[in-house]
C-alpha cells in the first residue's frame, strides 16, 4: 500500500494534511518531527510533507526535520515553516517580515513548476496563473538554497513557494490543506498523485477489516467498558468494537442531566433492543449537578464533567471483574484541540473529558479505534458497519453534553430550557430540509436576561443562540445561511413554547476564529 508521512512541527493545520490526502485515497499517518530516523525510514513513505508550526527558525532551539530526509530520494514537501526549515537546513536564509500576512492573498504562480502547471484560479492581463491562498505566518524567505528556484510570489511575500524539481524538494510559504485555499487540494493531490506516484488504493471497508483485526489483537479474552453518549462517535466505536468482539463489550450510558431531549429512551432503544449491544444505564443527574454548582469556567466545567465520568466508570467497572479496557470514541478533532494529539506539539484550544489519557485509579487500559480518523471518515465507517442512516448522519454532540452549550454556570433549570430550545431547532431543520445540509446544528443557553414583552405584559427572560455550520473536516467551517423565514419559524416556536425564553439569536461566526462549540 501507498502512503505518505507527515512530520508535524506543531500546527493547527497539521491533521487537514492527512484529511486532504486521505480524500484521495492515500494513506498516510503523522510522525512528529523529532522522531528518531529509523521509524521514518521503516515507514517506507512514498513522499513526505512537513508541516506548518508556530516555531522561527531563526530561533535558539528551533525545530529541525531529521537531515536525513533529504536523502532519501523521496519527494518533499514542507507548509509554511515546513517551507522555512527545508530553506534553513539546506543553505538558505530565513528573517522575520515586516509584513505579515494573516488570512486569504492572491500569488503568482512561476515557472511552469511540476507542482503548479496549469492550476489556476485566474490569470492576469500578461496571462501569468493567480492563485487564492490562505497565508498564516510572520516570517519570509530572503534567500534560496542553492539548485531552488521561486514557483509563487506576491508583493508581500516576492518567496512564497520553492522548488528544486531534480530532487523533487518543493515549499509553499501558504497552506494549501486548508478549504480557503481554492486549488489546494488539486495541489496536493498533484504532489500526492502525480509526483509521490502513489496509488489511490485506501479505503474505508479494508480499514473496518484492520480496525477488527487491531482490536481483537489487542483486547484478547479482556472485557470492555464503553462509555455511550448517544453521538455519532461513541455509536460508532460501540458498533466496531462489538463487531469485533461481541459479548465482551459492555456499554456503559451515564445520563449527567446534559442529555437532549429523549436521548435516554432513543439510545437504549437503539443499542440494547435493535443492535443486541448490551447497555448499563446509570442515572448520575444529581452526582453531576452537585459537582457543577457554581462553576462557571468552561476549562473548570470540562473537567468536573470528566472527572465524574471516570468515577462513574470506576463504580460500573467493579461489577465488571475481566474489565480491563476502557473504550471512547475520541476522534481526530478532539485530539488536535487538546494539543497535537500523539505529537504533542500544538497549542491546547480546550480539553476533551475523552482526550489525554486514564487516571491510574481506574486500573483500565484505554482503547480509541477512531483517534486516527475525522469526523466524515467516522461516518463513513459506520455506514460500512451498516448503522441506520440517521444514527450515523447525527449531528455531533459532545461529550459534556449541553454542559458546553450553557454558559457560565450550569443549572437544571438551565438545562431544561435549553433541551426544549433545541428540539425545537433540530426539529424545524428536519422539516424544512437543512438539517443534512448542515454539518452541525444547536443552541446555546447564554446566562443573560432581556426585556420582552407577550400580550400586554412585560417579560424579563432568558436569551438562547442557534448556531449552524457546514464543514467538510470540522477544523474549518462557514456559518450556515438559513433562510430569514426559517430562523423566523424557529424563534416564535421557542418563544412561544419555552416558557423562560423571550429572545433568540442567530451565530454568525466561522471557525476561525471561532470554535464550533462556544465552550
Amino acid at each position: 500500500m501507498d502512503k505518505i508521512l507527515i512530520l508535524d512541527f506543531g500546527s493547527q493545520y497539521t491533521q487537514l494534511i492527512a484529511r486532504r490526502i486521505r480524500e484521495l485515497n492515500v494513506y498516510c499517518e503523522i510522525f512528529p518531527f523529532d522522531i528518531n530516523f529509523k521509524s521514518i525510514n521503516d515507514f517506507k513513505a512514498n513522499g513526505i510533507i512537513l508541516s506548518g508550526g508556530p516555531n522561527s527558525v531563526y530561533e535558539e532551539k528551533t525545530p529541525l526535520a531529521p537531515k536525513e530526509i533529504f536523502s532519501l530520494d523521496v519527494p518533499i514537501l514542507g507548509i509554511c515553516y515546513g517551507m522555512q526549515t527545508i530553506v534553513n537546513q539546506l543553505g538558505g536564509k530565513v528573517q522575520t517580515s515586516n509584513k505579515r500576512e494573516f488570512g486569504y492573498a492572491e500569488i503568482r504562480a512561476h515557472g511552469h513548476s511540476k507542482l503548479l502547471n496549469e492550476i489556476q484560479d485566474k490569470s492576469n492581463k500578461n496571462g501569468h496563473g493567480l492563485l487564492d491562498v490562505w497565508m498564516s505566518h510572520g516570517d519570509k524567505v530572503t534567500t534560496l538554497p542553492k539548485s531552488f528556484n521561486i514557483i509563487a510570489s506576491n508583493q508581500s511575500t516576492p518567496i512564497a513557494g520553492i522548488a528544486n524539481e531534480d530532487k523533487n524538494i518543493y515549499g509553499f510559504q501558504f497552506h494549501p490543506e486548508v478549504t480557503h485555499t481554492k486549488q489546494g487540494k488539486k495541489i496536493i493531490q498533484r504532489f500526492v498523485i502525480d509526483i509521490c506516484k502513489s496509488n489511490a488504493d485506501w479505503n474505508m471497508p479494508d480499514y473496518v477489516k484492520t480496525a477488527i483485526n487491531d482490536i481483537k489483537e489487542k483486547v484478547g479474552d479482556d472485557d470492555v467498558l464503553l462509555g455511550l453518549s448517544g453521538g455519532v462517535d461513541s455509536s460508532v466505536a460501540a458498533m466496531l468494537i462489538h463487531k469485533a468482539i461481541g459479548d465482551q463489550l459492555t456499554c456503559i450510558f451515564v445520563d449527567h442531566g446534559l442529555l437532549r431531549l429523549n436521548e435516554v429512551e432513543t439510545v437504549l432503544q437503539t443499542f440494547n433492543k435493535n443492535l443486541g449491544v448490551k447497555v448499563i444505564h446509570v442515572n448520575a443527574t444529581k452526582k453531576f449537578m452537585s459537582n457543577l454548582e457554581g462553576v462557571s469556567d468552561p476549562e473548570q466545567k470540562r473537567k468536573i464533567i470528566g472527572r465524574e465520568f471516570v468515577e462513574v466508570f470506576q463504580e460500573e467497572a467493579k461489577k465488571i471483574p475481566n474489565a480491563k479496557w476502557l473504550a471512547q470514541g475520541t476522534i481526530y478533532p478532539d485530539v488536535i484541540e487538546s494539543a497535537g494529539g500523539k505529537t504533542k506539539k500544538a497549542q491546547n484550544i480546550k480539553s476533551h473529558h475523552n482526550v489525554g489519557g486514564l487516571p491510574d485509579t481506574l486500573n483500565l487500559k484505554l482503547l480509541e479505534p477512531l483517534r486516527e480518523l475525522f469526523k466524515d471518515e467516522v461516518r463513513e465507517l459506520g455506514v460500512a458497519l451498516g448503522l441506520k442512516k440517521d444514527m450515523v448522519y447525527r449531528h455531533p454532540f459532545p461529550g459534556p453534553g449541553l454542559g458546553v452549550r450553557i454558559l457560565g454556570e450550569i443549572k437544571k433549570e438551565f438545562a431544561d430550557l435549553l433541551r426544549q430550545a433545541d428540539a425545537i431547532f433540530i426539529d424545524e431543520l428536519k422539516k424544512s430540509g437543512w438539517y443534512d445540509k448542515t454539518s452541525q446544528a444547536f443552541t446555546v443557553f447564554l446566562p443573560v436576561k432581556s426585556v420582552g414583552v407577550m400580550g400586554d405584559g412585560r417579560t424579563y427572560e432568558y436569551v438562547v443562540s442557534l448556531r449552524a455550520v457546514t464543514t467538510s473536516d470540522f477544523m474549518t467551517a462557514n456559518w450556515a445561511e438559513l433562510p430569514y423565514e426559517l430562523l423566523g419559524k424557529i424563534s416564535n416556536r421557542i418563544i412561544n413554547e419555552v416558557k423562560g425564553i423571550n429572545r433568540v439569536v442567530y451565530d454568525v461566526s466561522g471557525k476561525p476564529p471561532a470554535t464550533i462549540e462556544w465552550e
